[in-house]
């Protein structure tokens, strides 16, 4: 039996990596790397902002871990305290006693949150954070009144409770789902309004404040405090996803802030847990805590998995808060946030054939481009609408190799709609990083179709 040694990692090749991943993880990855031609390039290295590839060349990294990058990689400070951690030998898992380190977090979680959202339980992952508030709404509610409203293009994760509420045929496949859950437009609040009027069995919505996944979808203003209102006129819950837009992206700590409420649980994760650590957690107002668990003997119910609240993990995503305050993040990622959108705003008026639309909060963003139809002139493009739907994303696609292979940027997609390029720069992100992406994705525009499909094609020679 030979086993790899860490020593022996940084001596692996991308062939022999191609081939693990198609033996023992997942050929179909290899494949769509292969397609973008994101194959070649393999990660030595990340400080900040960026990436540095086997040739230790700098990657801007604006795809951001779909939102976990927010303090960039590897923050100095998140790197000490991890160090410090680990070198006075603290205890990591220790469920039979008080942990210091879970207090901390779940005390500065509960500072920082509105209102009485107060009570913290830690996890692992966004999804198991989702699992935790769809338990509350039933334990809350009672099983009569346990079913949920979610929305089109949804998107709250891959566990078979959360995929429930995830609308996506993708990911659902042919799992055997929860049953009963129902599905409206995300943006209308009148939908919700009218199944709460003709559902007694409805106990909680769940929203995300942006939707990620669907291609970064903001509501008109205004949209979830009419939801807030709804949910407290027929007496049910609202849950908040902010795993992706939340920990400060937005120019906010939680996206919802925007619309100045405040959601009787929160999901949150990603940017959590620092960028080095995986650190999700549940946040719930007190009295629908107390109420939903009134019985002491319930106790461990809530209580979290094995590894939610690892001693590690919670120091960091401790570290993690401070930084985002004391470093003026938050602050940051508006600033920065304004001022990437005005620039890409301007290109995408002067390449209207290539760029359909331009949205975002704070420094979360997507970029739509066109339908191929609609880069050409009738009649071609009328000859060409017939194929939209199979090339969808193709656009994307092309960009973003090309904005990889040539000018060294990392670009993220996304679910629902592949023709949009979704950018999460870390929150630390500088004027100067937005500049380089502007002009690169200028150089890129001029081309034209024709020409970024040349670009491609050159990239996977």
């Amino acid at each position: 039996m030979s086993l790899i040694k860490y020593h022996e990692i940084k001596n692996l090749d991308l062939k022999t990596i191609e081939k693990i991943y198609i033996e023992n993880i997942n050929p179909g990855q290899v494949y769509y790397y292969k397609l973008l031609n994101y194959h070649k390039t393999l990660i030595k290295k990340a400080k900040g902002v960026h990436l540095y590839n086997q040739n230790n060349e700098k990657i801007l990294d604006f795809a951001g871990g779909v939102g976990s990058i927010g303090l960039g990689h590897n923050h100095p400070r998140i790197i000490e305290i991890r160090g410090k951690f680990q070198k006075e030998q603290k205890h990591d898992i220790g469920p039979y006693f008080y942990s210091q380190y879970v207090a901390v977090l779940s005390k500065n979680l509960a500072t920082i949150c509105p209102g009485d959202l107060n009570v913290v339980i830690l996890a692992n992952v966004g999804s198991e954070a989702v699992e935790q508030a769809i338990k509350m709404v039933e334990k809350y509610q009672g099983p009569e009144k346990s079913k949920l409203i979610y929305t089109k293009n949804s998107f709250h994760g891959r566990t078979k409770g959360a995929l429930s509420i995830t609308d996506s045929k993708a990911l659902r496949n042919s799992f055997r789902l929860v049953e009963g859950d129902l599905i409206v437009d995300f943006g209308n609040a009148k939908q919700i309004e009218q199944l709460l009027s003709q559902n007694k069995e409805i106990g909680g919505v769940v929203l995300e404040s942006i939707q990620g996944g669907a291609g970064v979808i903001i509501p008109k203003d205004g949209y979830l405090k009419d939801v807030r209102k709804i949910c407290d006129d027929y007496g049910v819950l609202l849950i908040i996803d902010e795993i992706q837009c939340g920990f400060g992206r937005t120019g906010r700590l939680f996206a919802f802030e925007h619309d100045d409420i405040i959601p009787d649980i929160v999901t949150l994760s990603k940017s959590l847990g620092g960028s080095k650590a995986s650190v999700a957690a549940t946040i719930i107002r007190s009295p629908i805590y107390r109420q939903a668990y009134k019985s002491k003997k319930e106790w461990y119910v809530q209580m979290p998995s094995t590894f939610g609240g690892m001693g590690e993990a919670a120091v960091t995503a401790n570290e993690a808060i401070n930084i985002l305050y004391e470093e003026g993040l938050i602050e940051n990622a508006e600033k920065m946030g304004n001022y990437f959108l005005s620039k890409l705003m301007v290109l995408r008026d002067s390449y209207p054939e290539l760029i359909k639309d331009v949205r975002g909060k704070g420094l979360m963003i997507g970029v739509e481009f066109n339908d191929i139809s609609q880069t050409f002139k009738p009649p071609i493009s009328t000859f060409l609408s017939s194929l939209d739907k199979r090339l969808k994303g193709s656009i994307t696609g092309f960009v973003g190799s090309v904005m990889l292979n040539e000018f060294r940027i990392l670009v993220g997609f996304t679910e629902y709609n592949r023709n949009v390029m979704r950018l999460h720069p870390p929150l630390i992100t500088k004027a100067e990083n937005i500049d380089y992406f502007i002009e690169s994705f200028e150089k890129i525009l001029i081309k034209g179709l024709k020409g970024i499909i040349y670009s491609f094609i050159r990239t996977k020679l």
